[in-house]
């Protein structure tokens, strides 16, 4: 099997166009320059001619010869291959001679004579190749009645002509081989850059782009991007080619750590809301088996409040995944103008009647109405969670501090403990569902055991009152704060009122 010719490269192409114009020029030129040369010495010689048929004119009117005399000038400096004739009234050729080398003169036979015939009298040059002696340059000239004809060989213009030829064609393929190694020379530096960035754009082609394998692409040189050259201007558009390769792929491996992420983290939501439903489940069961066997093995007020307690945990946590999907979803939730000071307030009492073994504060630092636009049972929601949160992982006489501070574009609500802290290790995920925080905080005696999913109620219904949820931990002091957007200030009174008085206060519960 015959292997595939390679095509030429862009250096040989690039070469063999510049040798061609290169050749076409130097044959202009030499044309222009021989045609022009030719024309210059044959005008010379056509003087000479006219010089010589001018002397030989003279020379017959003054002579007494016969019709054959030519009228021949003696002496030095004839020039050799002056060719003489006598034209009779017909143009034939009556008498000729041509001038040698010796000096003399020899009569042309009958052959050389044809071409001289039929010349015209009237002084201008004609070409003409005489057997013999070779092409001659001849012009006629009547004298008085007598016609003369006068050439001078072309042997000399001819020569010359070839001379220059010669020297053209000689310098001609000097200046072609100059020219060809200067132009691979330019040509080979000027695309050095073009194979760079071929060679970049190799190398990113051969570089892994499957799912899993990230490496970093190759770039070509800055200093072969100057937009100022065309292989700059290739060399810039391909790294910029590249950086839009380089965030597609990053955009693309986000995307699937985004989706094996969720993925993950359903599969946990899943086997986590599987095990605490699982819980409540068979408690309830296990009360109903006893129940069943026998009511003597079982106190029945005590197993219908383990029912009815574990059928309240597991409604709540049903309700608390609804909410999230919900939440979730998008879907609104109810709008109205919402006092978080009342809220605040009633919710520490609440606190306080729930776990009296803490010592419960309320601070409330208002230089603002405290006033927010949202769904009030779902943000008392938020800070019965966090009060709750506090309560079930610090010890009792834990000291807990819930306050509110009002600003002109938003209301922060705190909630202060100082409790053992979270590990740092657990900062991150605190407000992800079904985190717990029980190998770090002590939860209260005989609390119940948290189903991980309070605080991640609580950024939720922020997020979806367009807040922010944020928490700080160290040992001895743990504070989780919500901030939300504030209601828009409230309309002037038309009378000027009293000052009212500082709403700062700081008040134990």
């Amino acid at each position: 099997m015959s292997a595939r010719p390679r095509g030429r490269s862009l250096r040989t192409r690039l070469l063999v166009v510049v040798g061609g114009v290169f050749v076409g020029v130097c044959l202009a030129m030499a044309l222009t320059t021989v045609l022009t040369q030719r024309a210059y010495l044959l005008d010379r010689l056509d003087q000479r001619v006219a010089n010589a048929a001018e002397r030989v004119q003279v020379a017959v009117r003054t002579g007494a010869g016969s019709d054959t005399d030519l009228g021949f000038p003696t002496g030095q400096g004839r020039t050799v291959g002056t060719l003489t004739a006598r034209l009779d009234d017909d143009g034939d050729v009556m008498a000729a001679e041509v001038v040698t080398r010796d000096g003399g003169s020899r009569a042309l036979t009958a052959r050389q004579r044809v071409p001289l015939a039929g010349i015209k009298a009237d002084g201008s040059s004609h070409s003409r190749t005489v057997p013999g002696l070779g092409a001659y340059r001849v012009s006629a000239l009547d004298a008085d009645g007598s016609l003369v004809l006068t050439g001078l060989p072309l042997g000399e213009v001819e020569g010359m002509l070839r001379n220059l030829i010669a020297v053209e064609a000689g310098v001609a393929g000097a200046g072609l081989v100059v020219a060809v190694g200067v132009c691979a020379v330019v040509v080979r530096s000027q695309l050095r850059p073009l194979g760079r960035v071929a060679a970049t754009a190799a190398e990113v082609s051969s570089a892994p782009l499957r799912p899993g394998e990230a490496a970093a692409l190759a770039r070509v040189p800055e200093r072969d991007t100057d937009p100022g050259s065309e292989a700059g201007q290739v060399g810039a558009a391909l790294n910029r080619m590249i950086d839009h390769v380089e965030s597609a792929l990053a955009e693309r491996r986000r995307s699937e750590e985004r989706v094996r992420h969720s993925e993950e983290r359903m599969r946990r939501f899943l086997a986590d809301a599987g095990h605490e439903l699982r819980t409540p489940l068979a408690s309830i069961a296990g009360y109903a088996e006893l129940m069943n066997r026998g009511a003597d093995r079982v106190e029945p007020v005590l197993a219908w409040r383990r029912v009815s307690a574990e059928s309240a945990r597991m409604t709540g946590l049903v309700e608390d995944l609804l909410l999230l999907a919900r939440l979730d979803d998008g879907r609104p939730l109810q709008s109205a103008e919402v006092d978080l000071a009342a809220m605040v307030a009633e919710a520490v009492w609440e606190a306080r009647a729930a776990g009296g073994g803490h010592d419960w504060q309320l601070e409330l630092r208002l230089d603002a109405p405290a006033l927010v636009v949202g769904d009030e049972a779902r943000l008392r929601q938020v800070v019965a969670n966090l009060l709750a949160n506090a309560r079930a992982h610090t010890p009792a006489g834990t000291r807990v501090v819930a306050s509110l501070e009002t600003g002109p574009v938003s209301c922060v609500i705190r909630v202060r403990d100082d409790g053992p802290g979270i590990p740092p290790a657990l900062l991150p995920t605190v407000f992800e569902r079904f985190t717990r925080a029980d190998a770090s905080r002590a939860r209260a005696h005989g609390s119940p055991g948290g189903s991980g999913l309070g605080l991640a109620v609580v950024a939720a219904i922020t997020g979806a009152h367009g807040g922010r949820a944020d928490v700080s931990s160290v040992p001895g002091r743990t504070e989780f704060s919500v901030e939300l957007p504030a209601a828009g200030p409230l309309p002037t009174p038309s009378e000027p009122q009293p000052p009212a008085p500082s709403r700062d206060r700081s008040a134990a519960v």
